[in-house]
């Protein structure tokens, strides 16, 4: 049975929260694996690696956060402290220069207080979606993306929300644009998948699930799906 990477995370937080340090990498190490992280899985994952003595394996990590995320305030100081540790002066002063210059706006704020205040938007939308309240939850994620524009995580949730609400134009618009800038986030291609369909684009839908299943075929849903495109038309 697949574990969503959502899931994943979430454990993967109690874990670290729990200085669960070892599974909090087992975990994370699964998303990674899976073609499934966004920068903020290699951040914890770096700090995983660090705090478990491994700073090769958490600068490289790191790197891939900044790679997804050359912003990411949280990210460049834990770099530059690997950096640091590792004799490496230079790269980590200029590391920690770039954490410091914060430089370019979101939204008319700071990046790194963007993200920040993009995450809490998100949290406040979950909780909504957990109500039932669809209308706000999407409202709330709406203003999260365009606080975290970079964020493909954010677009996810919020086509899922689209699509549960029945917006399925709009659910469509968001994941194709995840899907562009992450190609391998499987997860996204599958529910542009089910985009499509809904909104009849049939032969669209077909073409995007047998690239999941290429891909991951150990997909169980995917199958499913595609499985019930051969019973017919919509």
């Amino acid at each position: 049975m697949n574990v969503s990477p959502e899931h994943l995370i979430h454990q993967a937080r109690e874990r670290f929260a729990l200085q669960d340090y070892r599974g909090t990498a087992f975990l994370l190490e699964e998303v990674v694996t899976g073609g499934r992280a966004f920068a903020d899985v290699h951040h914890l994952l770096g700090v995983s690696y660090s705090l478990l003595g491994l700073p090769d394996r958490a600068l490289d990590q790191f790197e891939r956060a900044l790679a997804l995320n050359p912003r990411y305030l949280e990210a460049l100081i834990h770099r530059g402290m690997i950096l640091m540790d590792l004799g490496r002066r230079e790269e980590a002063d200029a590391s920690f220069q770039l954490a410091q210059q914060g430089d370019g706006l979101t939204a008319g704020l700071p990046a790194h207080a963007a993200g920040r205040l993009a995450n809490l938007h998100a949290a406040v939308a979950e909780a909504y979606a957990e109500l039932g309240a669809l209308d706000p939850a999407i409202e709330q994620l709406t203003i999260a993306t365009r606080l975290g524009p970079k964020f493909p995580d954010l677009r996810y949730r919020l086509a899922r929300l689209l699509l549960e609400a029945g917006q399925t134009l709009e659910a469509r618009e968001e994941l194709e644009l995840v899907v562009r800038t992450r190609p391998n986030f499987l997860d996204a291609l599958a529910l542009l998948g089910l985009a499509r369909y809904l909104s009849g684009d049939a032969p669209g839908a077909e073409a995007v699930w047998k690239d999941c299943l290429a891909r991951r075929p150990e997909d169980a849903r995917v199958e499913a799906y595609l499985a019930m495109l051969s019973r017919g038309p919509r």
